[in-house]
């Protein structure tokens, strides 16, 4: 039984695209959903985190507000070659130096996402600690189900490793299918995963679930 006039819980309010301000909070929640995975490229945290922030590209994320403006979770996806989280190779350079950037780009290669030209592509999600399990990763999924059919993909991509089970329940929940596995044993020591597996799910415009059918 609930507690007399006690307010109902607030929905997060959803935008479409990266507010002006708040890619120090978004560059945080990347890091710790992906640190384990970025830090041997972009490494240490806070040069990581800093790097983040610097090469969004805003208007290829959705993101969760509390009433107060504070980034409650972050999707991104790839579209016509850009994704939320950028940085061309230059920039890298710029920010690491010669010799500290090029074994860096080698290893930023082995993390990066085509798309096909039917494709959208998901550029990570994840939501703050405290948030997890409240639907705001459901939210942002359906949100970019709608973006992949207002641009008339025909299918979502991702990639997740093995080490994160909880997010591809999360994906299945939401239609998602494994599509193929990639073994990568090698990368276990270095970036904490020994496999990727590739997930797809169709997209039907006006069709359920946001434009997105299972």
């Amino acid at each position: 039984m609930g507690v007399p006039n006690e307010p109902a819980a607030r929905i997060p309010e959803l935008r479409r695209g990266v507010p002006e301000g708040a890619e120090q909070q978004v560059a945080a929640l990347y890091w710790e959903a992906f640190g384990r995975k970025l830090g041997p490229a972009l490494g240490p945290p806070d040069r990581g985190r800093a790097f983040l922030a610097a090469h969004l590209q805003h208007d290829r994320g959705v993101v969760a507000l509390d009433g107060t403006g504070r980034v409650l979770g972050v999707a991104g996806y790839y579209l016509a070659g850009r994704g939320l989280t950028g940085g061309s190779a230059r920039d890298v350079l710029s920010a690491f130096g010669v010799l500290g950037g090029l074994p860096r780009l080698a290893l930023l290669a082995l993390l990066t996402r085509r798309a096909a030209e039917d494709e959208l592509v998901m550029d990570g999600i994840c939501v703050a600690a405290a948030q997890r399990g409240t639907g705001i990763g459901s939210l942002l999924l359906h949100e970019i189900f709608a973006v992949a059919a207002e641009q008339a993909r025909a299918r979502i991509r991702l990639d997740v490793i093995d080490t994160n089970p909880r997010a591809r329940a999360l994906y299945e929940r939401h239609g998602f299918r494994a599509a193929h596995t990639h073994r990568t044993p090698f990368l276990r020591n270095l970036m904490g995963f020994g496999a990727v597996t590739t997930m797809h799910r169709p997209v039907v415009p006006d069709g359920p679930g946001g434009g997105a059918h299972p």
